[in-house]
């Protein structure tokens, strides 16, 4: 792809490309193993022109009306959906994923920036009661100024949007620090911000040492970080030294429930959506089922059918089941299957490296019966994998939902609405969804509980993320105020308490 080789080594800063200074590293298409191009390293003195222009683009930004804000973001928007099909495929070229899911996160970002155009400019703030007449008492919204956007590789296109959309309509300057797996999809995407400000949106490539550089720096204001939690806890610990707001999702290992009243076709068509979606790299891939033993043989038999019958091989051809990112993410889940193998787990179907295509890094979508002490069941898999355990009751299979660290999404089938009512209230989770898995809505807000992290992205609570409150007092004429000095004394000490005193 012609373009790929353009965007190789270069960053985006100030409204240009601009070649990278830094040590390059070469990108690696997952489903062939052939290079498909290169990222540099920001180097320092990148990382400050890229702030200072940041800086200047912000206030010229929030200088301009709501009105016309709106607009520039509609405009965004109408060029995301124009470009989605090519920046979808540098995705599927970069990290995988099938062409269909890559083109789709190009319109479900310009979704999330016609939804903030909008609810921005619906209000700045309010107006309040006055705690003393005549006087008018309000609160403004104002933005935070520079906000660090750290992305992942798996959904980049999608999560820069939710992010982006929010902080520019709260009137913020935006630093985008992709993946290393996928810079030239982040790079290509800043075509859509031609008609915002210079350097209001700008993108720095490389490993951790540039997140550092921008979580750390004094002129940046915010965190927004998709990663790790241990990467997340090094984010939040350098964002605290300055006091930043960050916005955090660290993890998820979601629950997925069946229970006998559900149809189990369905459940298990949904649960292999859930688990198999973007190779189960998705932060809300269902990780951990627990199904009622009325209907378990039933549902296992159904799930391995589903995953059976889903084509594995390059994203650019028509499959449901592209390549896991790299090649370190497909040994690493070859390792957890082989310990769920030794604690005692049954491999149902898949569990192995698929015979053809014989190159690329592809893993077979997998379903295994497992108990829920089994070590996959405690932390995030993050691959293609279905670990289905056997509950003799919904009280059961809640707390084991429970039993996790982390809390993002929780999912479950039934037709029985007090089952529906117990998820809901008793899983902790931020997300709970009944016989609907991983879909979401801009007006509601995403993010989970627990070590998943902090903050949360859409809704009117994202636009929040990126806005602070300042509270603005006005008295319509200068005039003394009955509590400024001197105190009367009759207000004092012994006119009070006179012969009560202790």
């Amino acid at each position: 792809m012609e373009t790929m080789a353009l965007l190789s080594g270069r960053h985006f800063v100030d409204g240009e490309l601009i070649p990278g200074s830094g040590i390059r590293h070469r990108l690696i298409d997952p489903a062939t193993e052939r290079s498909c191009g290169e990222y540099a390293d920001a180097t320092a003195e990148e990382v400050e022109l890229a702030v200072g222009a940041a800086s200047r683009a912000q206030r010229e930004w929030w200088a301009m009306s709501a009105l016309d804000r709106t607009a520039a973001l509609h405009e965004v928007a109408a060029r995301l959906e124009a470009g989605a099909a090519r920046v979808g495929e540098c995705l599927t070229r970069e990290m995988g994923k099938p062409f269909r899911e890559s083109h789709w996160e190009g319109g479900a970002a310009a979704s999330s920036f016609r939804y903030y155009a909008e609810l921005a400019r619906h209000d700045q703030g309010r107006v309040a009661g006055p705690a003393i007449a005549g006087q008018v008492h309000l609160t403004m919204k104002e933005p935070l100024g520079t906000v660090v956007s750290i992305v992942p590789f798996n959904f980049p296109v999608l999560l820069f949007g939710w992010q982006a959309a929010a902080a520019l309509a709260a009137g913020n300057a935006i630093i985008v620090k992709p993946s290393e797996l996928t810079p030239l999809t982040i790079l290509m995407l800043m075509e859509a911000f031609a008609g915002l400000p210079s350097g209001l949106v700008q993108t720095l490539t490389g490993g951790s040492a540039v997140g550092q550089m921008l979580v750390a720096h004094e002129n940046t204001h915010a965190v927004a970080f998709t990663g790790s939690v241990p990467a997340a806890q090094a984010v939040a610990r350098a964002a605290a030294e300055r006091f930043k707001p960050t916005l955090i999702e660290a993890s998820g290992n979601d629950p997925f429930i069946v229970m006998p009243s559900a149809d189990v076709n369905l459940a298990a068509r949904g649960g292999a959506f859930a688990a198999f979606l973007n190779c189960g790299q998705v932060c809300t891939s269902a990780e951990r089922f627990y199904v009622h033993t009325d209907v378990f043989d039933e549902f296992v038999e159904r799930l391995a059918a589903e995953a059976r019958a889903l084509r594995v091989g390059s994203g650019l051809d028509d499959v449901e089941i592209g390549p896991m990112a790299s090649e370190r993410e497909r040994d690493r889940l070859e390792a957890i299957v082989q310990r769920a193998v030794t604690q005692g787990a049954r491999v149902v179907c898949g569990g192995a490296r698929p015979v053809a295509p014989g190159v690329g890094w592809f893993f077979e979508p997998t379903v295994l019966e497992v108990e829920h002490s089994f070590d996959i069941m405690h932390g995030e898999c993050f691959g293609p994998i279905a670990p289905v355990c056997r509950v003799g009751s919904l009280d059961e299979a809640i707390d084991l939902a429970n039993d996790s660290n982390v809390g993002l999404g929780a999912n479950i089938y039934t037709e029985q609405l007090d089952e529906a009512f117990r998820a809901i209230n008793e899983i902790e989770s931020g997300i709970v969804w009944v016989n609907t898995p991983l879909n979401d809505n801009d007006a509601v807000p995403f993010g989970g509980r627990k070590f998943t992290g902090s903050g949360r992205e859409l809704g009117a609570e994202g636009l929040e993320q990126f806005r602070r409150s300042k509270m603005v007092m006005i008295a319509p004429r200068a005039e003394a105020d009955p509590e400024w000095f001197p105190y009367p004394d009759d207000d004092g000490y012994r006119a009070v308490m006179g012969d009560a005193s202790l």
